[in-house]
Order: C-alpha cells, then structure tokens, then sequence
C-alpha cells in the first residue's frame, strides 16, 4: 500500500463531531462528485469506495437520510466500475443542497461562508485531499498535490492552506490545476490539519532517518576527502625528499630538515602529527607541516635551477 493511500485510510476513518465540520467535508464531496440528473436526482458518483463510504455515513450522521449505494460504471471509454448514491428525494436533496451550498457545480469551489470556522476548513481540506490528493512516498521524495477541476477551486485550496501559514503553489497540467507542496515541513502541518495524525508519525520517523543518513553520508564523504587529501600531499612530499636526496644529498640539508626528510621517507602514509611525535626531541603538527613545505621549496627552487 502507498503511503498516499494510507493517509487516506486513516483520513477516511476521522469523523467530525460538530454538524457545520461535517456539512464543510459533505461540500468537498459533492462539488467534486456531485450531478444533478434531468429528473433533479442529485447524484454522488465516483470509482473511490472510500469516498462513497464516507459520503454514506455523513448523510446518515448529519442530514438522517439513510441511503443507498449503487454499482454502475463510468462513462469513460474503458468502463471501470463506480459506485453511486442517488437522492431522489426532493425534500431530502434540497435539505443537502442549501446546507451544502456549491456555488458553481462547474468550478467545483463551495461557498466561503461553510468555511469560516478553522475547524471546518480543516473538514473541507480533509474532503478535497481524499477526492483530489496525493502524495508521493517520503522516503524517495517530498510531494503533496491537489489535482483540482478548475482555477477557482485550485485557488480556493491555495487560499485555505494560506490560512494555515502554509505557501502552496498552483501549476497547469493538461486540463488540471495542480496546488503542490514540496517541502517536507508544510506537509507534516497539512498532515496534522487534516487530523492524519498516524501517517503525521510516520512521516517525521522517515524525516528523522532520512535527515540522519544524510549526515553520515556528508560526514563519510568529508572523512574520504581529507584521507584524499592527506595521502595526495604525503605523495608529493615523499616526490620533492626523493628529487632533493637524489639531486643533492640529505646529508647536505640542516639537521632539522635532513631528519625532518628521514622520517618522511621512512613513513609515507603517516599523518602530520604522528610524525612530529617521532622527531628528537618532538614537535607539533605546525612544526612539521613547516619543515615539509621548506623541503618542497628547496626542491622547486633546485628544479628550476
């Protein structure tokens, strides 16, 4: 299962308690699911049983209308099967259009007076995550989308999670607007809105091992390139001691840097500091590295001569 849908699982199973946070997430379903018939049926339909289950228990828990769900498929060119509620009833539809109010059913945005409570917002967004949310696997990557119908309806999802201080930004795909968020941080907030709070955890253990396996990797590559670098410049301080004993004889160097060059030959690989240790009598890391770039000098003056 991806982690997207567990999110949905989990937001699926979260009712409201307060009847206006359940009219708000009522809203979310039927602007994005909802026709109204010639007849004047109004009608749910969708290929989401989730959401046909949650659209069920919200009728009966907050307009006491006890539907019933039918098997039909949808009218795309490869038939898929769906699943509808069908509210014949025109006392009983209007009850849920008027409580609902769309203000367009083409735009698919709902009137912002269902939405001026943050608690009914948190309904609304919760309802539009499960009609038109999805989210990609946080181990790989940060990726929260609303895949909405129209430009309003995309702007109004921008607007709700600007109310949560959370910046989303819309983007044009074919015949869809896309409201997405990539940061790892404003997801986690949008998770915690939504009341996903499992997957919430979830997430923050991922974020935790990803953020943690990223310092040792930073840390190990930082290790290999100071060990690169060490042995790069021991090679070339053995190469100058070579070039400076084969061209004028260690025996002609002060006796500092003759013994300096003497240690050097005999431990090549050996860091700066285990060096001056074996000096007589021993010196510093700082006294070493001095005495191997007076070498180095030595030879480059003696190359160009």
């Amino acid at each position: 299962m991806s982690f997207s849908q567990q999110v949905k699982d989990e937001l699926e199973k979260h009712m409201s308690t307060s009847r206006h946070c359940q009219i708000a997430e009522m809203s979310a379903y039927i602007a994005n699911f909802g026709e109204l018939a010639a007849d004047g049926t109004l009608m749910i339909r969708t290929e989401n049983e989730a959401i046909i289950r949650k659209t069920f228990t919200l009728l009966k828990k907050t307009y006491n209308i006890y539907s019933v769900v039918e098997e039909t498929v949808t009218t795309r060119v490869a038939k898929e099967k769906a699943f509808c509620i069908m509210i014949s009833d025109p006392m009983q539809r209007e009850h849920v259009l008027q409580s609902v109010k769309p203000e367009e059913m083409h735009d698919r945005a709902v009137s912002g007076m269902l939405l001026k409570n943050a608690c009914c917002r948190r309904a609304y967004l919760r309802g539009c995550f499960l009609c038109l949310g999805s989210m990609s696997n946080p181990d790989k990557s940060y990726h929260l989308e609303f895949v909405c119908f129209s430009e309003p309806q995309a702007m109004q999802v921008q607007e709700l999670l600007k109310d949560f201080e959370i910046e989303a930004k819309i983007t044009r795909r074919k015949k869809y607007f896309v409201v997405y968020l990539k940061e790892g941080e404003a997801i986690v907030e949008l998770l915690n809105i939504m009341s996903a709070h499992l997957a919430l955890m979830e997430l923050e253990n991922l974020r935790i091992m990803k953020d943690v396996r990223n310092t040792v990797n930073r840390r190990v590559n930082c290790d290999t390139a100071n060990i690169q670098k060490m042995l790069s410049a021991a090679q070339r301080q053995v190469k100058d001691i070579t070039y400076l004993k084969e061209h004028l004889g260690l025996q002609t160097l002060p006796d500092s840097l003759r013994q300096m060059a003497e240690v050097r030959l005999e431990n090549p690989d050996m860091p700066l500091k285990d060096l001056g240790e074996m000096m007589d009598p021993p010196i510093g890391k700082s006294g070493v590295n001095h005495r191997l770039r007076k070498l180095s000098e030595m030879a480059e003056d003696q190359r160009n001569r």
